[in-house]
């Protein structure tokens, strides 16, 4: 067995010699500053080329959206190759590291699958472009304003200051209502009114409202139209275009507090919904004349 210790020191000797581990050290943080001098010189790559894409953009006057996803491709083209040839420069074979990962880099691809998804369906909001960054868009039942398109997800400013971070999968394979795809929006106001009451004197007094008004236009004429008849109330609806469609949510507001306003001045009636209940009179068949079900079984036994 001595032999055997004596060769165990020997390579312990050898692998913990005060020179050879500090040459083994100053090569790791030799290559390790190499590395790390070469990402730095990739980002201020990438400074310089987003200054001079930037300026070539401005020139193109494209909107926000094109503008994006242009900067955005350029930062990620630089990172990937950033850490490529940092990796190569801190003498790591890249083509060896990746046939290597063998079945770690397949869990990794699988792993990673949701954010190459995510990844893909950015690409093709920007291609597509249902929407672009500053509309007000609804998702879901999400509403609120494009803040910014990324390759990962779509974020939202909601009218209460919230900001939702979507997947891009998810607004690929959502229904997506925008507002602002088009220079006019329609408002719908609702209201229920007596069945008593002249369904042509409250057209006249809501059309009356809204004609004339600067936020409203005039083609498509706005109009007031009966969308249900009912036994105690019918329900009519004023349907107005307005011109700036980034202000909807604000006019709607204000054309239903005008609607009820006009209204009660007008003294029409607006019931409150009713309910009709009727007593069910329930008797024994006792009451009846007819026994019990299990008593005729009984008798007829």
């Amino acid at each position: 067995m001595e032999p055997f210790f004596q060769a165990l020191v020997v390579r312990l000797r050898e692998t913990f010699d005060p020179q050879s581990a500090g040459r083994t050290a100053a090569e790791l943080v030799s290559d390790l500053l190499v590395g790390v001098a070469v990402l730095v010189m990739f980002v201020i790559i990438w400074k310089v080329l987003r200054a001079l894409l930037v300026r070539v953009l401005k020139r193109t006057k494209i909107d926000d959206t094109a503008y994006a996803f242009a900067v955005t491709t350029l930062k990620f083209t630089t990172v990937i190759f950033g850490i490529l040839f940092s990796l190569d420069a801190m003498g790591v074979d890249t083509n060896k590291m990746f046939a290597s990962l063998g079945l770690a880099g397949l869990t990794m691809g699988f792993a990673a699958r949701d954010a190459l998804s995510n990844v893909i369906s950015g690409i093709l909001i920007f291609w597509d472009r249902p929407f672009v960054i500053g509309d007000l868009i609804e998702i879901d039942g999400k509403y609120g304003r494009v803040e910014a398109i990324t390759l990962r997800s779509t974020r939202v400013v909601t009218v209460d200051g919230r900001m939702l971070a979507v997947p891009n999968t998810n607004v690929i394979g959502s229904t997506v209502a925008s507002y602002t795809n088009f220079p006019k929006l329609r408002l719908d106001i609702a209201v229920g009114i007596a069945v008593d009451e002249d369904i042509g004197r409250v057209r006249r007094l809501l059309l009356d409202l809204v004609q004339g008004q600067e936020a409203f236009v005039s083609k498509p004429a706005p109009r007031v139209v009966v969308t249900r008849l009912g036994d105690y109330s019918n329900e009519i609806e004023l349907q107005a275009w307005i011109h700036d469609e980034r202000r909807h949510v604000e006019e709607r507001f204000k054309l239903r507090e005008s609607v009820y306003s006009t209204l009660r001045e007008a003294g029409v009636d607006m019931p409150y919904e009713t309910l009709s209940i009727e007593p069910l009179d329930i008797r024994h068949l006792d009451d009846l004349g007819g026994g019990r079900p299990d008593e005729a079984n009984t008798k007829s036994a």
